[in-house]
């Protein structure tokens, strides 16, 4: 007899799984990562997926189920009131949010818009159409002499963030926060953040403790921000556990424009990789569109052993099979996958 569980809250491969019911191959288990539980997932992603590994923090994030709360959630013997949404249209629709994103770029570049928070996972090019765009806007900057806009990745201090956001405060300027995520889990730098990010028409930015090199560098302890900031986040801010940023999060959302690029399943990222492909990614390549396929092709067959699902590991293999093409099948195994250890199926 086949068992079912729900999934109150787990991940697989770095993609969130919430109130989700598969049917049941292994129960919890202890491995190098943690607890997991053994499921079939072949029914919500597709038959590659027969049996995965979902990390989960501890056995009551999982429940017993049934095979009717299963086939309801399925929606099995239910009449189909909507035609299901076929692989172009989906394509589409994901290329529908990165229009929007382009949109809302060119807005803070103009000074429509103040702030943006742009949230989805890695690896599927959210900073690559806002650097586009912003290096267009900053040419036509450079021909006055100055340069408008200024990109910041990696982890920040509160008193680095405030240096940062002062050097970049003029009208005009714009500030990009590109894998900061760090500043999200500082409550110090929090606070900045919502300030400068507030689309309110005066924003103000104080520090109140006393800094030698704030004073070295000639920057006063309070000063008007009035550039543009965009932070680009790997964090959905809706699936925060922690009740303390949880409402600094939703803080944050309610001063500024906030885009959830979605592409939280597997399925979503591969839609994502396929369109970008499809629009000339590998165009430098010359590869011919059959051999293009044939490299999604793999990665969808060994996703569950890539290190990452994401538009790098695209180029990596592209990489590989422009220096050795017979053979970057068994290269892409070494240097792209996990070792197949106790730890995996």
């Amino acid at each position: 007899m086949q068992n079912f569980v729900k999934i109150k809250s787990g991940t697989y491969r770095s993609s969130p799984l919430k109130d989700m019911i598969f049917p049941l191959i292994k129960p919890t288990s202890y491995g190098k990562r943690g607890a997991f539980v053994t499921v079939d997932a072949s029914a919500v992603m597709n038959p590659d997926f027969k049996k995965i590994r979902v990390l989960i923090d501890s056995p009551t994030d999982v429940e017993p189920s049934s095979k009717d709360e299963y086939e309801r959630l399925m929606g099995v013997g239910k009449k189909e009131t909507k035609k299901p949404e076929t692989t172009q249209q989906a394509m589409d629709r994901i290329k529908g949010r990165f229009e929007i994103l382009d949109k809302m770029t060119d807005a803070v570049a103009n000074g429509v818009v103040r702030g943006l928070i742009v949230s989805g996972p890695p690896g599927v090019g959210k900073s690559f159409g806002v650097e586009k765009i912003l290096e267009e806007y900053d040419a036509m900057a450079k021909l006055g002499g100055v340069t408008k806009t200024e990109i910041v990745k990696g982890s920040m201090t509160p008193i680095g963030l405030y240096q940062t956001l002062y050097n970049n405060s003029n009208k005009g300027d714009i500030l990009v926060f590109d894998d900061c995520d760090s500043i999200l889990f500082d409550e110090v730098c929090l606070n900045m953040l919502k300030a400068v990010l507030d689309s309110g028409k005066k924003r103000t930015i104080s520090w109140k403790a006393e800094s030698q090199a704030l004073r070295r560098e000639g920057i006063p302890d309070r000063f008007e921000f009035a550039g543009g900031v965009i932070f680009i986040t790997n964090v959905n801010f809706e699936n925060v556990r922690s009740k303390k940023i949880q409402d600094h999060l939703a803080a944050l959302m309610s001063r500024c424009h906030y885009i959830d690029l979605g592409m939280d399943s597997i399925e979503d990222k591969f839609l994502r990789i396929n369109q970008i492909v499809r629009d000339g990614m590998l165009k430098e390549y010359g590869f011919s569109k059959e051999f293009e396929k044939e490299i999604i092709n793999f990665m969808i067959k060994h996703s569950a052993r890539l290190r990452e699902v994401s538009l790098r590991m695209v180029l990596k293999i592209a990489d590989l099979a422009q220096m050795d093409f017979d053979n970057w099948k068994e290269i892409s195994e070494s240097t792209c996958m996990r070792r197949i250890n106790i730890y995996e199926s």
